[in-house]
């Protein structure tokens, strides 16, 4: 799209979408079931990224699975409100499903054949085929993945005052509950700042020792030829990276136990590792300075061995990857929309969702809230209790301040009124109050 200023007028009632990922066929069509005519533009075939090689909409360029399907896990609470709010991604998922247990599987080829069929037989969607350079004016929603290519990219980084991030490396986040804070405690660095802002997750010599092997033993998990990048260690160094420098590179960087007491030591740990908030309610806390690319199951089993994780619940495990992604929290509201600019929306990846149907979600909200203020009609968003609702809240809370993209999670959520001890009894209670309130709100809209 060469000039996107010379068919404005033909265009002022129609919404341009750049992008045709999971987002972008979202947005599209939830906003042709409102009746507006839309533009999708996907770059395929005229140009491919690294990471694609199928000219179909929807894309998968990874696992070909969609997480869990039953309503006591976060993705398969996701999915059962997006299908409510009538996701073409979770219809065409179900339709080209393959056995994978109780996970949604599909056949990543015949998935993207039928999206991109459904989209092609809207009368008002039209699809065209080429790479957009420049932002256009007008309705815009920018779906462009985190491969968005270079021209765009940089188009996107002038838009947000160069508030665009390389997500090369990010730390693990473990819910606050599963923290064993007779193991830990509450204090800053030289009691510098609230003795709340960190837990403390001490470890004495003997522990560290038993710790430090089965890191630099652990296995690392395999990285794409296109997220390898020139300085992604340096940048945002992998812990076991570092630990593999030496023995104590650990312990003085981001396990270094300066400015501490343990009170019930009554002296400075040997090795410490700190955990900060990661929203404002403090049901989620990051390990801080733990950036890894080793395997899930490993990051499971090694970073327990410290004694007041020995029964965390991770709720995001840290990933390594090129993830191109805005600073949302200070850009966008909780529809998805552009502050500075009330239309132009973001959605998918780009906004600091994480995971297939994350980004499909966020396409569902920017697709629904971009129709309804073309219509003149009232934002849509769903509470907090439903898992759309708070990732939208998530990704334009800005009360985060080292923003790194999340998936769905229960650590999201406000806890429920009546605690619950059994984990997988509170998961499915979460799921049946969101679900319900989410019913409740499109009831009250028809």
């Amino acid at each position: 799209m060469k000039n996107p200023h010379r068919e404005r007028k033909r265009t002022m009632n129609k919404i341009r979408i750049i992008g045709g990922g999971f987002a972008g066929a979202e947005a599209a069509w939830q906003a042709a079931n409102r009746g507006i005519e839309v533009e999708l533009y996907e770059m395929k075939p005229v140009r491919f990224s690294p990471a694609h090689s199928n000219e179909g909409l929807a894309e998968l360029v990874c696992s070909n699975s969609f997480k869990a399907m039953r309503l006591g896990c976060a993705a398969g609470m996701l999915k059962a409100e997006m299908k409510k709010l009538g996701s073409l991604c979770v219809e065409c998922a179900e339709a080209t499903a393959v056995p994978a247990g109780g996970a949604l599987a599909v056949d990543r080829d015949k998935f993207s054949a039928l999206v991109t069929e459904k989209i092609l037989s809207r009368k008002e969607i039209t699809v065209i085929r080429e790479e957009v350079t420049e932002i256009p004016d007008g309705m815009t929603i920018i779906a462009a993945g985190p491969l968005a290519s270079e021209a765009l990219s940089e188009k996107i980084k002038t838009l947000c005052g160069g508030n665009l991030s390389f997500f090369d490396a990010a730390a693990p986040i473990v819910s606050a509950e599963s923290i064993d804070l007779d193991r830990a405690f509450m204090q800053s660095r030289y009691d510098r700042g609230e003795p709340d802002d960190y837990i403390n997750c001490p470890m004495n010599k003997e522990e560290y020792e038993a710790f430090y092997e089965a890191l630099i033993n652990a296995e690392v998990a395999p990285v794409h030829e296109f997220d390898k990048r020139k300085g992604v260690y340096e940048g945002c160094m992998p812990i076991e990276v570092m630990a593999s420098r030496g023995h104590d590179t650990i312990r003085f960087g981001p396990m270094k136990p300066a400015g501490l007491v343990d009170p019930k030591m009554g002296h400075r740990p040997w090795a410490n590792l700190q955990l900060r908030k990661e929203n404002k309610e403090g049901s989620m806390y990051n390990l801080v300075g733990f950036q890894t690319n080793l395997k899930f199951s490993e990051q499971k089993r090694v970073f327990s061995m410290i004694p007041a994780l020995k029964n965390a619940e991770f709720l995001r495990y840290g990933v390594m990857h090129r993830n191109t992604f805005i600073d949302s929290p200070r850009l966008l509201n909780d529809d998805f929309s552009f502050r500075k600019r009330p239309d132009l929306f973001f959605a998918g990846q780009i906004t600091g969702v994480e995971g297939y149907m994350e980004s499909a979600c966020a396409g569902i909200l920017a697709g629904i809230n971009a129709a309804n203020r073309m219509l003149g009609k009232e934002k849509f968003l769903p509470s907090e209790l439903t898992m759309t609702g708070a990732l939208a809240r998530y990704v334009s809370d800005e009360s985060i301040t080292n923003f790194q993209p999340m998936g769905a999670s229960f650590g999201l959520l406000p806890p429920l009124e009546k605690k619950i001890r059994d984990k997988q009894q509170r998961y499915e209670a979460l799921a049946a109050r969101g679900l319900e309130s989410l019913e409740n709100q499109l009831q009250i809209g028809r």
